[in-house]
C-alpha cells in the first residue's frame, strides 16, 4: 500500500515568511509603544540635569531652614472640590499668609493655574474655585513675614 497523502517539504519561502511575520509583529509592537510613550509624555522635571545637580547643596540647605520654620501644614480638598490650606506653628494657625499656589495637571495636559484662597473663620485658608475631578499637583509658596516655605501636594 502506498500513502496518498503528499509530504509537503519545508522550504526557504516558508522560513522567510515566517521570519516576515515575526518581525513585522515586533515592528508593528514597538511603533504603536512608541507612539503611546510620545503621547502621555508630560515634560521634563528639568531641562539639563548636571546644571539642576549644582544646585543640589543649596536646595538642601533651603530645605533644612524650612524645616527649622517648625510649620506643619494640612491640605486637602473638601466635598465641594475647593482646595483647603492650614499653616500651623506650635499649635496656632499662622496670620497673615501670603500664599502663590499653582494647580497643574501631572501629565501637563492641561495649562497650570493660579490658584487664589479666602480666610476662613478656623483661621485656615479655602479656594475661591473648585477644581475639577482627577489627581492635580499643587504648588505652593507661603510667607509669613521674612519666613518662607515651599510644598508640592499631590491632589484626587
Amino acid at each position: 500500500m502506498t500513502d496518498k497523502r503528499t509530504q509537503r517539504i519545508f522550504t526557504g519561502r516558508h522560513m522567510a515568511a515566517i521570519l516576515v511575520a515575526f518581525f513585522g509583529v515586533v515592528i508593528t509592537v514597538n511603533i504603536i509603544m512608541a507612539s503611546y510613550a510620545l503621547s502621555t509624555f508630560g515634560g521634563t522635571v528639568v531641562d539639563n540635569s548636571y546644571v539642576a545637580s549644582q544646585h543640589y547643596n543649596e536646595w538642601l540647605a533651603r530645605a533644612a531652614a524650612q524645616d527649622r520654620l517648625g510649620w506643619e501644614r494640612s491640605v486637602g480638598v473638601d466635598a465641594d472640590r475647593h482646595v483647603k490650606l492650614l499653616i500651623v506653628k506650635d499649635g496656632v494657625p499662622l496670620h497673615p499668609l501670603q500664599v502663590v499656589a499653582t494647580l497643574s495637571h501631572p501629565l501637563g495636559r492641561v495649562q497650570p493655574r493660579a490658584m487664589h484662597f479666602e480666610l476662613e473663620p478656623n483661621g485656615g485658608l479655602r479656594s475661591r474655585t473648585a477644581i475639577p475631578a482627577g489627581r492635580w499637583r499643587l504648588d505652593l509658596t507661603i510667607r509669613h513675614g521674612n519666613e518662607e516655605a515651599r510644598y508640592r501636594e499631590e491632589l484626587q
